[in-house]
C-alpha cells in the first residue's frame, strides 16, 4: 500500500483568495514546490482535499474548481513537482444551488474525500499524514485514521492557532516547514 501526505489547497498550496473562481487569481506559496517534490522524493503521493462550498452558493461552477487544480499543476510543473490527484467538496448545507445544498460525508471535517482518495489509490491511512490551514482539516485527517496532522499559519492557520481547540496541534509556519516536520518525525518513528 501507499502513503500520501493530504493536502488543504486554499491557504496551504495556493495563497488565500476569498472563494477562488479563476486560474488567474492562482498564487502558489512561498515553498509549495520543493514541498511537493520532498514528498515525492520520500515516497509520499501529495493529495490534494478541498472544501469548495464555493459552487453550493453560486460563486462559480466545478469546471472552475477544475480550472484552478489545472493551472496548480501548470506552475509546479515548471519546478518539477506535481499533485498525485485532486478532491474537493462542492456541498454545503446552506447552498444556492439546490443540488449541491446538502450535508455529506465529503465536507471537512468529514472524512469523505480522504477515505475515497485512500481507497481509489490504495493509501494506507495509518503511514499517512495531512497539512490544512484549519483545524477542520485536521479534524478530517483524525476522522479517517491518518497518522499525523500539521496546521500551518499560512491561509487561516494564524487565526485558527490562536484557537483553544488548537491546543496540542503541531504547528509549522508554512507548507515546507511541515513536510520537513512531517519527514523528520517519520524518519525517526521508523
Amino acid at each position: 500500500m501507499k502513503k500520501a501526505c493530504f493536502l488543504d489547497r486554499d491557504g496551504v498550496l495556493i495563497e488565500e483568495e476569498h472563494y477562488i473562481d479563476s486560474p488567474d487569481k492562482v498564487r502558489l506559496i512561498p515553498g509549495a514546490s520543493d514541498a511537493i517534490k520532498l514528498l515525492e522524493e520520500n515516497g509520499y503521493l501529495a493529495i490534494v482535499a478541498s472544501n469548495q462550498s464555493g459552487v453550493a452558493r453560486g460563486m462559480f461552477d466545478e469546471e472552475s474548481v477544475k480550472k484552478v487544480n489545472a493551472r496548480i499543476d501548470e506552475l509546479l510543473a515548471g519546478s518539477g513537482a506535481a499533485i498525485s490527484a485532486y478532491y474537493y467538496c462542492p456541498h454545503h448545507k446552506d447552498g444556492n444551488i439546490s443540488k449541491y445544498s446538502l450535508e455529506c460525508r465529503c465536507r471537512k471535517p468529514e472524512p469523505g474525500m480522504i477515505l475515497q482518495a485512500a481507497k481509489d489509490h490504495s493509501i494506507n491511512l495509518a503511514e499517512s499524514f495531512m497539512i490544512g490551514d484549519k483545524l477542520s482539516d485536521l479534524k478530517a485527517a483524525e476522522n479517517a485514521g491518518c497518522k499525523q496532522t500539521v496546521l500551518v499559519k499560512t491561509g487561516h492557520g494564524e487565526q485558527e492557532a490562536a484557537s483553544p481547540e488548537a491546543k496540542g496541534a503541531i504547528i509549522a509556519q508554512n507548507i515546507k516547514e511541515a513536510v520537513k516536520l512531517l519527514l523528520k518525525g517519520n524518519s525517526q518513528a521508523s
